[in-house]
């Protein structure tokens, strides 16, 4: 392809101007490239573009056809340069979330208010997948929230928060009146967790597994109010995050840490390598610490 941006751009001035040194002066270039610019599209395509005994300079009808097009193509151009740039800056684009976390929500939303409200133009999404590495590498989603971070080139783990894992179990419970758990403790009792794979329950992974432990039963919830409720009623224990202990506003319950001396981990935030520097999503990592920082 022959004709491109900058004689677009070079017969929009000249029109504008009706002179070619003008018109150059503007284009930030000398008469003489500008003339050479015109003359190589004519000598290419075996045309006059303009009369040019004619002062002001006029169009002749292929140079009025190329003008149709040039103020039709140039704007797009333009605002195509224009979004890129705000892509780059981290002014506009998206952020696609995906959360290994069902208790993730209780903070990540006043968090997304934030975002919102610093980003407008940040297109949002949030979705649930325990196994979201994949689509991040694929480039489905931007950012996933995971406390499982692997070494693997082209991937960025950003450390959020530390947390605690802490058995919630209703006040009148026998294990209530023992200072922490251990796994042994839960061998009777029925653990009331989230529908997720045990693989990918701390509780399971890091505190019954390594010791032999199984509990006599476990019963899969959905919902973080429901499980409260069940451990409040003495259906059974639960194991949850500190930041959702301390944000629960549920009656009858009590926390015990599992282990002497606690279950610990970290939250992530999991992207694309490729994707930094990038001013939003440095935003939303700033946003997650001080967030937590705050209801710590």
């Amino acid at each position: 392809m022959f004709i491109d941006s900058r004689h677009l751009r070079s017969l929009l001035a000249i029109q504008q101007t009706g002179n070619m040194s003008r018109a150059a002066e503007r284009l930030h270039i000398t008469p003489s490239a500008l003339s050479h610019q015109i003359k190589s599209l004519e000598r290419y395509f075996g045309i006059t573009l303009f009369h040019r005994h004619r002062k002001p300079l006029r169009l002749t009808h292929a140079g009025q056809l190329l003008i149709g097009y040039a103020e039709r193509i140039t704007p797009l151009l333009q605002q195509a340069e224009a979004d890129l740039k705000r892509l780059a800056e981290g002014d506009a684009g998206r952020l696609f979330i995906t959360l290994e976390c069902h208790a993730c929500f209780d903070w990540l939303m006043p968090v997304l208010g934030e975002f919102r409200a610093a980003w407008p133009e940040i297109e949002l999404d949030i979705r649930l997948d325990f196994d979201a590495l994949p689509a991040l590498r694929r480039g489905d989603i931007d950012l996933v929230i995971t406390s499982d971070p692997i070494e693997e080139r082209g991937l960025r783990f950003d450390p959020l928060f530390d947390y605690q894992a802490l058995l919630i179990l209703a006040d009148r419970h026998a294990l209530s009146h023992q200072a922490w758990i251990a796994p042994e403790d839960l061998a009777g009792q029925t653990l009331l967790t989230y529908p997720v794979d045990r693989a990918r329950l701390d509780i399971f992974r890091h505190f019954l597994q390594p010791a032999g432990v199984e509990p006599a039963g476990v019963r899969q919830v959905e919902l973080t109010s429901l499980l409260l409720l069940l451990a409040a009623s003495d259906r059974g224990v639960t194991a949850l995050p500190d930041w959702v202990w301390r944000e629960s506003t549920a009656t009858g319950l009590t926390s015990r840490p599992l282990g002497r001396d606690g279950l610990r981990g970290t939250l992530s935030a999991a992207t694309r390598q490729a994707d930094h520097p990038a001013a939003h999503l440095d935003s939303f990592v700033q946003l997650a610490r001080r967030f937590h920082t705050a209801i710590a």
